[in-house]
This record gives structure tokens, sequence and C-alpha cells, in this order.
């Protein structure tokens, strides 16, 4: 019964926790440009920062 008392306002806080940060989340924009994201995981750019430099055929950078 103790255990109860600790986990079921420990659950609510969490949940509580959880709802504002997707509250956050709505409120800054977060999910505003959803077609660019899924373009941007798929496209073939190499200049992405922090990639390392493409080689050519000799191995030489």
């Amino acid at each position: 019964m103790t255990a109860l008392a600790w986990l079921i306002p420990a659950a609510l806080t969490l949940g509580m926790m959880g709802l504002a940060a997707f509250l956050w989340a709505l409120r800054s924009g977060q999910f505003d440009d959803l077609e660019g994201a899924k373009w941007r995981a798929i496209s073939d750019d190499t200049d992405v920062a922090g990639a390392p430099p493409e080689r050519g055929p000799a191995g030489d950078a």
C-alpha cells in the first residue's frame, strides 16, 4: 500500500511532464514542416555538416 502512495503521484507527475513537453514542442513550431523533414531525411546531399570529405578514385582527399 505504501508503494502505491509513491507510484501513483510519480506516474501522474511524469505524465504531466510529458504532456507539458509535447505542448511546448507544439507551440514552438517543432511539427510545422513535416514535408521538409521527410525530404531532408532521404536526400542525397553530401554537403552535411560534420560529414567527412569524399575521396577520389585513388583514395586522395
